[in-house]
């Protein structure tokens, strides 16, 4: 990993099937080096039946992680809330600022019984819950038990590995590594994701409970991969939230343990730009980026097209074609040729 690293992340709590098939099989043509799923045998399916059609149309081979988290977290949450109680007139603020398309804007879906939240499709960014006017958006947790976990893992049979930690979660940490160990699944990296933003901490503070991770990891001769979370799902907003990514890369590259650090959390078409344009940049790159938010949002209209159609968006070439150029604008700026990613 030497700064042409790309992951994508198609959320943690993202249950959508046949998204995540044309998602993985876009974003591994486009050339990413692994995708990030939900810890769930449905989703897992679904994203290597598209990473499996990535690699017979000639893309190389992709790793495969799946996300856990050590404790509570919002990546791993689900809104949900009764649209019966909604005023007949009410503008709909939510179904504006979901990015997933999760909340359904006509009423006769509404009258259909579909309920106020597409579950499979939210991921849980939280946008909804102050968008709402009358406070009636709830969110709940939705992530596996350490119980649940050493069955999964050995079903599942990811490449890579990623826990979501927060600090003063060292123990349950620990506890969630040993059940990885237990799994006896090799893992080609272990992937411990966390940032500044609704902890409090500073840059040294977060540095040290990285340090604790690491002699877990280290431990148990695990190698890690630092995933250092800016702004938390919210690459869809701006330039402000990649710019949030590059300063938390900045304030912890010094103090970080030994393993590679990516940049996330707010990521988008911004980031490379902003990155080159610092001094540290000049003498230091990160490992590699992981975009999660804008990835979904830039294909999300030929994603939806495509449902609309009632067929997967790789069985649609003139849809397929439009959506591949745009997802390589997301990521061919981080690729330099040597990895010699062909077209699809």
């Amino acid at each position: 990993m030497s700064g042409q690293w790309v992951k994508l992340i198609c959320g943690a709590s993202n249950q959508d099937l046949p998204g995540i098939a044309d998602l993985c099989a876009l974003y591994a043509c486009a050339g990413v080096h692994c995708v990030d799923v939900a810890a769930d045998a449905a989703v897992v399916r679904a994203a290597r039946s598209g990473l499996a059609w990535a690699r017979d149309h000639g893309a190389p081979p992709v790793w495969l992680m799946v996300s856990i988290s050590d404790g509570s977290d919002a990546h791993f949450r689900k809104a949900q809330f009764d649209p019966k109680l909604c005023p007949s007139d009410c503008p709909r603020p939510c179904a504006r600022v979901c990015p997933a398309d999760a909340i359904p804007a006509a009423p006769e879906f509404l009258e259909a019984g579909c309920g106020g939240v597409e579950a499979s499709r939210c991921y849980g960014c939280g946008r909804c819950l102050p968008a709402c006017p009358l406070g009636l958006i709830q969110a709940s947790e939705h992530r596996q038990s350490l119980e649940d976990l050493v069955p999964l893992l050995r079903a599942l049979h990811p490449d890579a590995v990623e826990v979501h930690t927060a600090p003063g979660r060292g123990k349950t940490f620990s506890d969630a590594v040993q059940a990885l160990v237990n799994a006896q699944v090799p893992l080609q990296r272990l992937a411990v994701s966390c940032g500044l933003e609704g902890h409090g901490l500073t840059a040294p503070d977060l540095a040290r409970e990285l340090w604790q991770r690491f002699g877990v990891l280290r431990r148990h001769g695990l190698r890690p991969l630092w995933q250092l979370d800016g702004r938390p799902m919210s690459g869809d907003v701006g330039r402000g939230t990649a710019r949030a990514a590059i300063q938390l890369w900045q304030h912890i590259r010094p103090l970080a343990p030994p393993g590679p650090l990516q940049l996330a959390g707010g990521t988008n078409a911004s980031t490379l730009d902003l990155l080159l344009e610092t001094s540290s940049a000049q003498a230091f790159r990160p490992a590699g980026v992981a975009f999660g938010g804008q990835a979904r949002a830039l294909v999300q209209p030929w994603l939806q097209a495509a449902l609309e159609r009632g067929q997967h968006l790789v069985d649609w070439p003139e849809g397929w074609a439009q959506a591949l150029s745009k997802a390589k604008t997301l990521v061919n700026p981080w690729l330099q040729t040597r990895y010699g990613r062909s077209p699809c």
